[in-house]
């Protein structure tokens, strides 16, 4: 086995010694290939979703893909079960983060159906812009009911006013993006209690709406329909 010439870093050889080096997912590994820095911006999100949900016991991520950005909410809750509709990222999202006790995995449609259980909060980030907007409110309906009666819905979605700028490969997949207030107001219909903040590269903010890069909308405590 190499050894290292600062002995603090040796535990890093044996990790790689032992279990090899750590492997990212289909469409993480896609970014780092293609735009690292998109990579950094997108964990970004999860880790400001993880400081939302952090101590609570179940939390579920709707639209996971291969949920390399879960193990970052993981850390701060008890479980966080993924759920995509496609099972290419499902079997991605396993193999990855197999022996990962506190990530479970499983194929769902959310126009479909609810989620099979209950959730203290879900969080979707970069779905409802992939949802047409004829199909929004069953998506919407199918994820609240998921959730408990005082639960927490985080939605993480690209601005509208920044799709000038995006590639097209992203706007061939963004048909549903929402203005801040669009946000707003949808959230406002389904939760007693809503905040929307901004956020421009990895940085979070409450700054102006229409010139954020990406929004968060967070609706805390659903509406009794």
């Amino acid at each position: 086995m190499k050894k290292t010439k600062e002995k603090q870093y040796q535990g890093q050889v044996e990790l790689q010694e032992k279990t090899g080096a750590g492997v990212l997912g289909l469409t993480t590994s896609f970014f780092w290939e293609h735009d690292p820095k998109h990579l950094l911006f997108t964990l970004s999100r999860y880790k400001f979703a993880a400081k939302l949900v952090e101590g609570m016991k179940e939390v579920a991520e709707v639209g996971c893909g291969d949920a390399t950005g879960a193990r970052i909410v993981a850390d701060g809750v008890k479980r966080v079960d993924g759920y995509d509709f496609d099972s290419v990222f499902i079997e991605n999202a396993q193999t990855i983060n197999e022996g990962i006790n506190k990530l479970h995995f499983a194929t769902h449609d959310m126009l479909k159906a609810k989620l099979p259980k209950q959730y203290d909060a879900i969080y979707a980030l970069d779905v409802i812009e992939h949802i047409l907007p004829k199909y929004e409110s069953k998506f919407l309906k199918n994820t609240i009911a998921s959730l408990n009666p005082y639960g927490m819905l985080i939605l993480g979605t690209p601005n509208l006013t920044s799709q000038v700028y995006a590639s097209k490969p992203s706007l061939e997949g963004h048909v549903n993006c929402k203005a801040h207030d669009e946000l707003r107001a949808l959230l406002q219909k389904h939760f007693h209690t809503v905040l929307i903040f901004s956020m421009n590269d990895e940085v979070v903010h409450t700054g102006y709406g229409p010139m954020a890069h990406y929004l968060f909308g967070v609706g805390i405590s659903p509406k009794k329909k």
